[in-house]
């Protein structure tokens, strides 16, 4: 089953963390999608450009196929952005596509 994992916030000054991280995440990321699982993962810039600069982001969103919501719970529990504490909170639902 499809499942979304949304972050709406991230924790204040939290860019650095966010950026030292970047590569151990996208490998993760990167793992799911040689599997065939990752559907689509992007970040949410804090102003209205592909590069936001020392603006930031305010989240993410990833859509992905796990076997179960713990299991995709378990995924997200052990990411390394979750370790940096660089999101300030995380939602994990199950998504059914339509289109």
């Amino acid at each position: 089953m499809l499942y979304i994992i949304y972050t709406n916030k991230d924790n204040t000054d939290s860019l650095g963390s966010r950026q030292s991280e970047h590569l151990e995440h996208l490998a993760r990321l990167q793992l799911l999608r040689n599997e065939g699982r990752l559907i689509v993962a992007g970040e949410m810039p804090a102003v209205d450009s592909s590069d936001p600069g020392l603006a930031g982001f305010i989240g993410s969103a990833i859509i992905a196929e796990f076997g179960s919501l713990e299991t995709a719970q378990s995924w997200v529990t052990a990411d390394s952005y979750i370790a940096a504490e660089v999101y300030k909170n995380v939602v994990v639902r199950p998504f059914k596509r339509i289109f």
